[in-house]
């Protein structure tokens, strides 16, 4: 406002007061007073500077993400004052999350092989050690364990019964490593033995701790695991071929021998950790104490004869020779005798296994010639 506009502001009348003097403007009564200058001023502009005023008294609020802001209006009605309240939403930490350790997946997984017949007296023990060295001699990364507890002798047709100092059993309760109880063959450095206990029974295994092993020789990077059952259908014999991915059936050619058999592939079919998950365990046939001449004479089973009661594929025929028994008492497996004719039988059998086609040996009778039948032989 200049100067011209401005109203002149009349000064309030003084009156003499009963005394005769001049009264003083305070006397003036307050229904009289007029109103000054800042009575005077805008309403609205009062109000700006009390809040002006009020802002600078409050303390400063730092400024809030507008994402954790939410404004709410307090009050309703003409009469009260819409306030906007400013309310920071509760910042949550967003948790690390640490990936969980994974266990990285085997690459090499042994194959587990097992040895087995309902028959005793057949051969199994014979017939692990020479598949185990044969598959050693082929670069294979191989263990051998003996399931019969109580009875062991796969130690001594291995030639390291003198050797042992911690067993099968001995593992799985936790008395020593597995390290400690595998023993190393002195003439394949990839061939170990696992050998049983003497002093122990068959009720010594468990079902989990030879899980463990097995998966500990897994890891270890063995390629097969060969598994010498015992004979029959108790704990032993069933703990031996529950985890096998194949079966090495052996069998004498003889009807007794042939009907244990039989029972034998059914608890395969049924009783393995494969048959709980609808798979089925690979099975083979091997004939051991093969006789072609009493085959002839109708004294023994044929090898057609077997097969088409057990209706399983041969993977080897082990003819009837001195040399397995010499082998045995010697700690030799057979298999290492390659001059022999069951030597040579149990190395197809290993060439069979891994995959390779060989024709059947030493299962006919040798025809002789004239010079043969005329001078002997």
């Amino acid at each position: 406002m200049t100067a011209e506009n401005e109203t002149p502001i009349a000064e309030p009348a003084i009156e003499p007061n009963q005394h005769g003097g001049a009264a003083h403007p305070s006397d003036a009564r307050p229904s009289e007073a007029q109103p000054s200058a800042a009575t005077i001023a805008p309403i609205e502009a009062i109000s700006d500077a009390s809040s002006a005023e009020t802002r600078k008294a409050e303390p400063s609020v730092p400024e809030i993400p507008k994402t954790n802001i939410a404004t709410y209006a307090i009050g309703e009605g003409p009469a009260v004052l819409a306030e906007s309240v400013v309310v920071a939403a509760e910042v949550v930490p967003t948790p690390v999350v640490t990936p969980t350790a994974v266990k990285p997946e085997r690459k090499n997984l042994a194959e587990v092989i097992v040895v087995t017949s309902g028959k005793g007296g057949v051969g199994k023990t014979t017939t692990s050690a020479s598949l185990a060295c044969g598959l050693a001699r082929q670069g294979k990364k191989v263990a051998v364990i003996d399931f019969d507890v109580g009875l062991r002798n796969l130690d001594l047709i291995m030639g390291c019964e003198r050797r042992v100092v911690y067993d099968f059993v001995n593992v799985i309760h936790g008395e020593c490593s597995l390290r400690q109880a595998l023993i190393k063959d002195k003439r394949f450095d990839n061939l170990f033995v696992l050998a049983a206990s003497q002093t122990r029974d068959k009720d010594a295994l468990t079902k989990e701790g030879v899980e463990k092993v097995l998966t500990d020789l897994g890891d270890d990077g063995f390629d097969f695991i060969v598994c010498d059952s015992p004979a029959g259908i108790e704990k032993g014999a069933f703990l031996a071929m529950y985890f096998a991915d194949r079966a090495v059936v052996v069998v004498n050619p003889e009807v007794s021998s042939v009907r244990d058999s039989d029972r034998i592939l059914g608890l395969l079919s049924s009783k393995t950790r494969r048959a709980e998950k609808g798979e089925r365990v690979k099975e083979h046939l091997l004939l051991t104490r093969y006789s072609p001449i009493r085959v002839e004479k109708g004294d023994m089973l044929s090898i057609k004869d077997v097969q088409e009661i057990l209706g399983l594929d041969v993977v080897g025929v082990i003819p009837e020779a001195p040399e397995v028994l010499q082998s045995s008492n010697s700690g030799e497996p057979v298999i290492l005798d390659m001059n022999s004719q069951a030597g040579q039988a149990y190395d197809d059998a290993v060439a069979r296994l891994l995959g390779e086609k060989r024709p059947l040996r030493f299962t006919t009778v040798e025809k002789k010639g004239f010079f043969t039948k005329l001078f002997g032989g």
